[in-house]
């Protein structure tokens, strides 16, 4: 290889989507490592940490993934994400809950219950869809916000209380697919371990790690494994014939009508695909995660919202970018603010500052012209500050950064390369002939 060969190869690797994401996701880890060991948890909690992280980050670029399909790539302005999550987690807890349990589910294999999510989440996407669709994009809006807060008070509702658990949620959650996998009884962590349970618990041995920290490794390890199906798919997707068209339709409805398309058809089949990709997201983070938990509190309006939020940081139109905003928003965003503001309070102790008690509220933080007090003041509502910064982040974004992080690259119509870089050497040999 030459010389001049070296920089062009290395430009192509840095270039590439992959090496973009597992150098975000690589940043990721060692920045909470660092974070976690300066804060000296010990082993477990820097692992725990990291694992926390890593498995937000996988399931906040699905639901982030499953937007794109509908807004990056066909315009469809839909604000009630949470609701089709909801949908997809409460059917799945439902199908598969033991019978026994309050309140009873149907105890039908796990398999069985995340298919019908899914398909349940399509369902009611093409419920609020079909007649919006005919109607304005602001309609549309209106009308998936309004099916959004519809599931959620349903939900809530006590009324459903010996079907969905009213405001207390569901208890009864299916057994973990991870714990059928690794313990020969699923629902007692102390039970005997299968061979492959012998074998991942094995793993944790050396670094003091429990059953329950590996649990959670393996599922997050299995989130990303779907992750990358979910990008796949969509990557195919979009570059298929199929999504071409619905690339055309965002830009310019009238014009691929004007070709012969059937616009309606495709918008139909955009946003069942991508509500169907919401409900498997709610399941994943909420009916089997290692925190799961179906409550209708989990599926507020602002969760939709910061799934909007991560989106646009990475570039509406973009998988990949749909991956590295998902990543961002929750590592960055959502989970270092409250590990930043233990940091500082670490700092600010080794340095021997004591810190004044937190003021009530900003008026006598102010009023008290005490700078430590006003440090103590931002430190205790740190969770509530973190999200007036996405607020602020987002103005910026709209303002400076519209097309997010990837927003320099052109979407074409090729299902090909048609960088200068992947044509044949000999593609314009005879170009200036006059044959």
């Amino acid at each position: 290889m030459s010389e001049n060969e070296t920089p062009s190869l290395l430009r192509q690797v840095v270039r590439n989507d992959a090496f973009k994401v597992a150098a975000l996701f690589a940043g990721i880890w060692l920045l909470f490592y660092a974070l976690s060991a300066f804060l000296e948890y010990p082993t477990y909690g820097v692992v725990a940490t990291i694992r926390r992280v890593t498995f937000l980050s996988a399931v906040y670029a699905i639901a982030v993934l499953a937007l794109n399909i509908q807004w990056g790539y066909t315009g469809l302005f839909n604000i009630g994400v949470a609701g089709f999550m909801a949908v997809g987690a409460y059917t799945t807890v439902i199908l598969s809950a033991d019978p026994g349990g309050v309140p009873p589910g149907l105890g039908l294999p796990l398999p069985v219950g995340v298919l019908g999510g899914i398909l349940a989440a399509v369902v009611i996407g093409l419920v609020a869809a079909l007649p919006a669709l005919r109607l304005d994009a602001d309609y549309l809006a209106i009308v998936t916000v309004a099916f959004s807060e519809i599931i959620r008070l349903t939900l809530n509702s006590p009324v459903l209380i010996d079907i969905t658990g009213g405001a207390s949620g569901f208890d009864n959650l299916p057994t973990s697919p991870v714990q059928t996998l690794l313990l020969t009884d699923p629902g007692s962590i102390i039970s005997e371990p299968t061979a492959l349970g012998s074998f991942v618990f094995g793993l944790g041995e050396p670094l003091d790690l429990t059953r329950i920290v590996m649990i959670n490794i393996v599922y997050t390890l299995g989130v990303l494994v779907v992750l990358l199906f979910v990008y796949l798919l969509l990557e195919r997707a979009g570059k298929s014939p199929f999504g071409r068209v619905l690339k055309a339709i965002r830009e310019d409805e009238v014009a691929a009508q004007s070709l012969g398309k059937n616009t309606q058809s495709f918008k139909v089949r955009a946003f069942a695909l991508g509500c169907g990709l919401m409900g498997l997201a709610g399941i994943l983070w909420y009916a089997m995660g290692p925190r799961a938990s179906v409550v209708p509190t989990n599926f507020r309006p602002e969760l939709t919202f910061y799934i909007f939020i991560a989106l646009i940081i990475g570039g509406s139109g973009s998988n990949v970018g749909s991956i590295i905003g998902g990543a961002v928003f929750a590592s960055l965003l959502y989970e270092a603010p409250p590990i930043l503001s233990d940091v500082v309070v670490k700092l600010l102790a080794d340095y021997n500052v004591a810190l004044p008690s937190a003021p009530d509220n900003v008026v006598t933080t102010v009023s008290t012209g005490d700078p430590l007090a006003i440090v103590a003041f931002l430190l205790a509502n740190i969770d509530t500050l973190r999200f007036m910064f996405m607020g602020a982040l987002l103005v910026l974004l709209v303002q400076y950064k519209p097309d997010g992080i990837l927003g320099d690259r052109t979407e074409t119509a090729a299902a090909v390369s048609l960088s200068e870089e992947s044509r044949p050497a000999n593609a314009n040999a005879g170009g200036d002939s006059d044959e």
